[in-house]
């Protein structure tokens, strides 16, 4: 999970990883957009591969690459495991704060 977070802790790889909802893209379309050498996007990609974000193949002089939604759905499922927590924290000081012990404090 923490090369997931590392890999979405850059707004590059944000942006290639928003692009790929809308479906496959080849490397020269994920690079079009961007203000980077070739050769930095591929790295960029390296890291997406690397943390399981991002899959490509290869056919012929095209890499197309495509989104795995796995890795999205366990940093998703994390992040919502800590917001539920932080609910449930946050419910009871609100109901803390609204009895008259709470409200003498």
């Amino acid at each position: 999970m923490d090369q997931v977070f590392k890999a979405l802790s850059d707004g590059t790889r944000r942006e290639m990883i928003e692009r790929l909802t809308r479906g496959p893209a080849s490397v020269g379309e994920l690079a079009q957009p961007l203000s980077m050498s070739l050769p930095a996007v591929m790295q960029h990609l390296q890291v997406l591969e690397a943390s399981g974000l991002v899959r490509s193949e290869k056919a012929g002089r095209v890499r197309t690459c495509h989104l795995e939604p796995d890795g999205l759905r366990m940093a998703e499922d994390w992040l919502g495991g800590q917001r539920t927590g932080w609910e449930h924290r946050l419910d009871r000081l609100g109901g803390f704060l609204n009895t008259d012990e709470g409200k003498r404090s």
